[in-house]
């Protein structure tokens, strides 16, 4: 709603009901606006429901409480924290950062987050939208959503309520307990749809973008019928892609566990538990989930056919999702981030690493596999062997694999590899999974915290981030990342296969990712080879 001159620009008008929020940096902000009725008691496991609304002028001045999650005072030594309290189950709210309540419909992004299905809150203040508000002329929208067995937890047909899903074009309401994660962002993107343009954004003109778990939340959104119409274009920030998402009966085995753990019998039992004792039930299936040499994931999104009828990775490739506009990348060391500092993987040895190689390929081809992995990085040890490998499995192949689909459907995406390497932990991080984070929003102030940023050059830092910011502000825009500050961008074909290489000085190249592209074919492990570059001046 346009506001009268002289009039109080903090309170807001929406469909929704009447907010009061705050000006900050000249941004009209809202916090803690909530999208979704609270997904507590018998609503725990349950399909998102509407909010029932207030009367009267809510406050919005001050963020929520983050999803219930597992918290280590001090953080961890890569990103110094990924979620902090207060949590709380009342936590189905977003915040919203726009240049003024007006009606001049402008694009509007959607931010979620990642954290490994687990960890992470739309209100951290590394994803604040003010950035991208204020450099773009964006409103910017994060969501907080269910994560950890609150959001991910699968407890079978038998507990849901009756109906389809809206996978099938049912309302979000008829869902069961499969996914709740996804009916709460879901919700979102309706609360999104029916209340933006009071906040000055365009329903029309909706980029929904996220990282790792974030992303492949953004996939299968991308992909969803509740979804259609909905969103124009999608930003996939090193999606794990390459994750072996369960069914019904595989997931099933690992909700015993779980059930074990909380010391529960069945879902009602975990209903009338407090929400602490199920995120410390949940430390305990990472326990009984992990295995050496991969990713630990003790949570995941569930295919059940109802609410989640293929992987989010296939999600683009069908239906009305093939003509939305694709801007994806991944980090040279996604794995690092996990791996590098852990001290039980530094003295990996080469005959682990060929036999964990040998689950992905088979017994023959390892020995020719680690060495082709030994001659893409010359010095590497075992453990950088093992790294770069899980690097190309969960992340970089299927991305790649997701770009070479789409081009054939004559639909490419943009494509980007993030390589600017971090010197703290004496260079160990490389370009890990999560650095380009601070780039993308132009924020370090807001990243004071994260371990992981120190030692990085000003100059270098700042101007790499400059071009990336203003490149995801041009996709969010107009579909096209190029701005004048970039070489020329071109989307990802066959067989020039461009891929922007963000580093120090940023390149477009040919072809970035073949040598890990042809070494995971089907066909015989093939000699890595080495990326085209393609014109554009140099950026530094």
């Amino acid at each position: 709603m346009a506001h009268s001159p002289g009039e109080d620009t903090t309170v807001v008008d929406l469909p929704a009901g009447r907010l009061r929020g705050a000006i900050e940096g000249g941004l009209t902000v809202l916090r803690a606006v909530p999208y979704a009725a609270p997904p507590v008691g018998d609503l725990r496991w349950r399909a998102a429901r509407p909010h029932p609304g207030w009367s009267g002028t809510r406050d919005a001045t001050a963020d929520g409480p983050s999803a219930p999650q597992m918290y280590r005072e001090g953080g961890d030594p890569v990103l110094g924290g990924h979620g902090s309290p207060p949590f709380g189950e009342d936590c189905l709210t977003l915040n919203v950062w726009t240049p003024a309540a007006d009606n001049a419909r402008r694009p509007v992004l959607v931010w979620i987050h990642g954290g490994g299905f687990v960890s992470g809150s739309g209100s951290l203040p590394g994803y604040s939208g003010e950035t991208f508000a204020r450099d773009g002329d964006l409103v910017v929208v994060s969501v907080n959503y269910r994560i950890g067995p609150l959001g991910y937890l699968y407890l079978g047909p038998d507990d849901e309520e009756g109906g389809e899903s809206g996978e099938g074009g049912g309302s979000a309401e008829d869902a069961g307990s499969g996914n709740p994660w996804l009916s709460d962002q879901l919700a979102a993107l309706r609360w999104v749809n029916e209340n933006i343009a009071a906040l000055g954004g365009d329903p029309d003109s909706v980029t929904v973008a996220g990282q790792s778990g974030g992303a492949v939340s953004t996939a299968a959104l991308a992909g969803h019928p509740q979804a259609q119409g909905l969103i124009k274009r999608v930003i996939l920030q090193s999606p794990p892609f390459g994750l072996d998402l369960p069914g019904p009966d595989a997931y099933l085995e690992r909700t015993a566990a779980y059930l074990e753990l909380a010391g529960a019998k069945d879902a009602a039992e975990l209903r009338a538990l407090p929400w602490p004792e199920l995120i410390g039930a949940g430390a305990g299936l990472f326990a009984l989930t992990m295995r050496w040499g991969y990713w630990p994931t003790p949570f995941l999104p569930v295919v059940d056919g109802t609410t989640l009828r293929r992987h989010p990775a296939e999600a683009l490739l069908h239906g009305p999702a093939t003509d939305i506009d694709v801007m994806l990348g991944w980090t040279r060391e996604e794995a690092n981030f996990g791996f590098a500092l852990d001290e039980g993987y530094a003295d990996a040895t080469r005959e682990q690493v060929t036999a964990r190689i040998a689950e992905t390929f088979g017994a023959e081809p390892a020995l020719e596999v680690y060495a082709a992995y030994e001659r893409a990085r010359p010095g590497a040890r075992p453990a950088d062997v093992l790294m770069d490998l899980i690097t190309d499995e969960l992340f970089r192949v299927p991305a790649v694999r997701l770009a070479e689909a789409r081009a054939a459907l004559g639909r490419p995406v943009w494509a980007y590899q993030f390589d600017l390497p971090t010197p703290a932990y004496e260079g160990r991080l490389g370009a890990a999974h999560c650095l380009e984070l601070p780039f993308v929003f132009d924020n370090f102030d807001q990243w004071s915290q994260a371990p992981f940023l120190a030692g990085l050059t000003p100059a270098v830092r700042d101007g790499l981030a400059y071009a990336m910011h203003r490149a995801w502000i041009a996709f969010v825009r107009t579909g096209d990342p190029n701005h004048p500050d970039l070489p020329l961008w071109q989307p990802y074909d066959t067989p020039a296969r461009t891929t922007m290489r963000f580093d120090s000085v940023i390149t477009a190249l040919g072809d970035l990712a073949g040598s890990s592209r042809l070494l995971h074919e089907p066909a015989e492990p093939a000699e890595p080879t080495g990326p085209t570059e393609r014109t554009g001046p140099p950026h530094a």
